[in-house]
C-alpha cells in the first residue's frame, strides 16, 4: 500500500503496480509478486531478453532458430508442446532471470539483497572490486519463486508441470555448476603477497553453451509413481536416469520444415544455408530437400585498420562479392 508515503513516491508506486497488472503473460500470483518486488522486475525483463538473444544465437544454424512472434507465447505454440525445444526455452528463461537478478544484486542496483562476503573475509572488509561473491543464492531463489510459481499453481503433478519445473531447475544449475573463482593479487609492484578471491557467475554465453549441449542430449521421459510421488523417468528403460542438470522432454519435435503459423513454425524457406556443409546448417538438411537459390551479393567490410595516437582506430571500407544460398 502507498498510504502514508510522500505524494510523489505514492504516485510512482501506484503507477508501477498498475504496470504489473498490465504485464502480459503473468498469472495472478506473479502479478502479486511483481507488486511486492517492483525494483526487481526490470531485472526480470532484462533476463527474459537475455534468454531470447541467447536462444537465437544457439539455434541460429538450426531449422528451428528460436524466432519470436508478436503474440503470446512469444515463441509460438512450439513451447506449448512438451518438446525438447520447449525444454530449452524454459531452461534458458529460468537461467536468464536468475542471472540478471544476480547481476543487478552484485552491482548494487537492488536493496533487498546484499553483496556476500567472499570466504575468509569479514563483512567490514568486503568491497565489490575485491572480495564480494556474486549473490547467486538470491538470484536463484527469486527465479524459483517467480518462474516456478506458474507450474506450481497448475498442480505440480501433471506431466508438463513436472517437465517444466525440472527444466527450470536445470537452467539454474547451468549457472550454479559453472561458477568460477576469480582472484586479485595485492602486494608491492604487483606482486602476489596475498590475494583476494571471490566467486563469480560464468558469462551467459557459457550458460547457453552448456544448455545447448543438454538440449542435444535431452532425455525423453514419461510419468511414473514412486510410492505416492509422481516423477519423470526415461521412456526407454535402457537409458540411464537423467540428473538435475539434464533437459527432459515428453513429445517428439516437428521437423520445422514447412510454414505452419498456427503452431508457431515459420519453416525454413528463405533461410540462409551453407552449401558446403553436411551438417544441419547445410543446404540439403536446412532446406529439407527443396533445393536452394544462389545469389551474388556485395558485402562491405572494415579493412586495413590502423591505430592512431591517441586514441582511435581508422579503417577503410572494402567491397567484395560473395555467394549467398537461401532455401527455396
Amino acid at each position: 500500500s502507498a498510504e502514508g508515503l510522500p505524494w510523489d513516491t505514492a504516485k510512482y508506486l501506484r503507477a508501477a503496480e498498475e504496470t504489473c497488472e498490465k504485464l502480459k503473460g503473468l498469472i495472478q500470483r506473479q502479478v502479486q509478486m511483481c507488486k511486492r518486488n517492483l525494483e526487481v522486475m526490470d531485472s526480470v525483463r532484462r533476463g527474459a531478453q537475455l534468454a531470447i538473444e541467447e536462444c537465437q544465437f544457439q539455434f541460429r544454424s538450426r531449422r528451428w532458430n528460436c524466432s519470436t512472434l508478436d503474440a503470446l507465447p512469444v515463441f509460438g505454440k512450439v513451447v506449448t508442446q512438451g518438446t525438447r525445444e520447449a525444454a530449452f526455452v524454459y531452461a534458458i528463461s529460468s537461467a536468464g532471470v536468475a542471472f540478471a537478478v544476480t547481476r543487478a544484486c552484485s552491482s548494487g542496483e537492488l536493496d533487498k539483497c546484499g553483496l556476500r562476503p567472499a570466504r575468509g573475509h569479514s563483512p567490514g572488509s568486503c568491497f565489490r572490486w575485491s572480495g564480494c561473491s556474486d549473490n547467486i543464492a538470491y538470484g536463484v531463489a527469486f527465479s524459483q519463486s517467480f518462474v516456478d510459481v506458474r507450474e506450481r499453481s497448475k498442480g505440480a503433478s501433471s506431466n508438463r508441470a513436472l517437465m517444466n519445473l525440472h527444466n527450470n531447475e536445470a537452467g539454474r544449475k547451468a549457472i550454479l555448476n559453472n561458477m568460477r573463482v576469480e582472484c586479485k593479487c595485492h602486494g608491492v609492484s604487483g606482486s602476489c603477497e596475498f590475494k583476494t578471491c571471490w566467486k563469480a557467475m560464468p558469462p551467459f554465453r557459457k550458460v547457453g553453451n552448456v544448455l545447448k549441449e543438454k538440449f542435444d542430449g535431452a532425455t525423453e521421459v514419461e510419468q511414473s509413481e514412486i510410492g505416492s510421488t509422481k516423477v519423470l523417468v526415461p521412456k526407454n528403460s535402457q537409458f540411464k536416469p537423467h540428473t538435475d542438470e539434464d533437459l527432459v522432454y515428453l513429445d517428439s519435435s516437428p521437423d520445422f520444415c514447412d510454414h505452419d503459423l498456427k503452431n508457431g513454425v515459420l519453416g525454413t524457406s528463405g533461410r540462409q544455408c551453407n552449401k558446403t556443409s553436411k551438417a544441419i546448417d547445410g543446404c540439403e538438411l536446412m532446406c529439407c530437400g527443396r533445393g536452394f537459390h544462389t545469389d551474388e551479393v556485395e558485402v562491405v567490410e572494415r579493412c586495413s585498420c590502423k591505430f592512431h595516437w591517441c586514441c582511435f582506430v581508422k579503417c577503410k571500407q572494402c567491397h567484395r562479392v560473395v555467394e549467398m544460398h537461401t532455401c527455396r
